[in-house]
């Protein structure tokens, strides 16, 4: 029977019984609450760790030097913070799946719907679409821009900006769209963790390098009329909740999944140390970002630039994924409604569309960047820090909760709406500034 009891039934199984360490049956069992997820067929555990330091640590690392040139050295508190809070939500938002002790919900949407009714459904879907979408976009952005960089002064220098762009779109088009689920391309995730630690370590080095050039440099301990930017983009750098439901769907032992989200975070934290504490030191007020900027041209500098553009050709897969798998539930792409091949021909054009439309916007939309830092400190915010704790909060209750449990919780919800108010009011500066130029 299930969670080490003979006596106890299905039905006899209640919220407060559950946890994200209790998912999963004995192997002897064949029930399970996966809503079609075949357990024995799924990744490891160790695979979906990389899957969240892939997605997470990003190129968010390397902004973080700038961060602390925005706030001063007050943002490693608030990157210390948002280490053990975005904990927290992802491993609550992974046992509010399981929060009626029978099913196991399939995303962060179906979460949202129990908790809120169609209403929280529908907001949680735009929040994790502007999110998934508008990241996987600037990563192609990103990396069209390094290639172009990359290719100055080569026979390829002809090529522009964004043809580099469309031609990322297409090396990512190719796990996208003929990988099924999360643990085929998790696959890539690997790669795209070590990608950037390498990066890291090339920053870090070089960095380290080029101290005796940077003998004046200006820290501050804070800046208070920059600091909220600064906590806005610190914050940011942890997102990754919303993909967190497929990873873990796609884990042979879900049970793992605290220490996965744990130490996943935890790894992310101690690049995110590696790359802030000295790039600020060595820099101070010069930094720049994406951190690689900061340091002496050289082959070093080029090789952070293909790196980290290696890393988000493998992250955008990961993203996309998520999102997609999302859309194939809405719009019900699946073999419990069309046979295998009917289903394989609209999941395969749903992704083409999908890649074509984020081939678009990275070429043609303008000011892109600051409409998704607008969207994005609004959105991540909600998604990593406010909802899931709501979420939590009203599927399991809150009377049965300890003090210093709705003490955390109340901090998390603090420091999320400070992030978005402040977040949402530097990026429409940043907006307002970007017409007021074109003008």
């Amino acid at each position: 029977m299930l969670f080490g009891s003979k006596e106890k039934s299905l039905q006899d199984v209640s919220v407060k019984d559950y946890s994200a360490s209790e998912v999963v049956v004995d192997d002897q069992s064949s029930v399970h609450f996966d809503h079609g997820v075949e357990r024995q067929a799924q990744g490891s555990s160790f695979l979906a760790y990389f899957n969240v330091v892939c997605v997470v640590a990003g190129t968010g690392a390397l902004s973080l030097p700038y961060a602390l040139r925005q706030g001063g050295w007050i943002g490693l508190l608030i990157l210390f913070l948002s280490w053990i809070f975005s904990s927290y939500t992802g491993v609550i938002l992974i046992r509010c799946l399981y929060h009626n002790g029978r099913t196991r919900l399939s995303s962060y949407q179906e979460i949202a719907r129990d908790a809120f009714g169609v209403v929280g459904e529908w907001v949680s879907f735009f929040f994790t679409f502007v999110i998934l979408l508008g990241v996987s976009v600037l990563y192609m952005m990103l990396a069209g821009s390094n290639l172009y960089s990359i290719c100055q002064g080569t026979s390829a220098e002809h090529i522009t900006q964004p043809v580099w762009t469309i031609i990322c779109c297409a090396a990512v088009a190719v796990p996208f769209v003929f990988f099924r689920s999360m643990k085929e391309v998790g696959v890539t995730s690997a790669f795209g963790a070590l990608a950037t630690l390498v990066t890291i370590l090339i920053v870090l080095v070089e960095s380290i390098k080029d101290k005796k050039n940077n003998p004046n440099v200006h820290t501050d301990p804070v800046i208070w009329d920059q600091f909220p930017i600064a906590l806005s983009s610190i914050v940011f750098s942890f997102g990754g909740n919303p993909v967190y439901a497929h990873v873990e769907a796609g884990m042979r032992r879900p049970q793992d999944w605290s220490k996965v989200v744990i130490g996943g975070l935890t790894s992310c934290m101690i690049i995110y140390m590696l790359m802030a504490i000295p790039g600020y030191y060595i820099y101070g007020d010069q930094v720049a970002s994406p951190a690689y900027n900061s340091i002496p041209q050289g082959p070093a500098k080029m090789a952070a630039e293909i790196i980290i553009t290696l890393h988000v050709i493998l992250a955008a897969p990961i993203l996309l994924t998520a999102l997609s798998l999302d859309l194939e539930k809405m719009f019900r792409i699946s073999s419990f409604h069309h046979s295998r091949v009917i289903e394989f021909v609209l999941r395969v054009a749903l992704r083409i569309v999908m890649i074509v439309v984020v081939a678009a916007i990275a070429i043609e939309v303008p000011y892109f960047g600051d409409f998704l830092s607008l969207l994005g400190a609004f959105s991540n915010c909600g998604l990593v820090l406010i909802f899931p704790v709501a979420f939590y909060l009203r599927l399991t209750g809150i009377r049965n909760k300890p003090f210093y449990e709705l003490i955390m919780c109340f901090l998390i919800v603090v420091l999320g709406i400070v992030g978005l108010i402040f977040g949402t009011i530097s990026a429409v500066k940043a907006l307002v500034a970007d017409f007021q130029g074109a003008a």
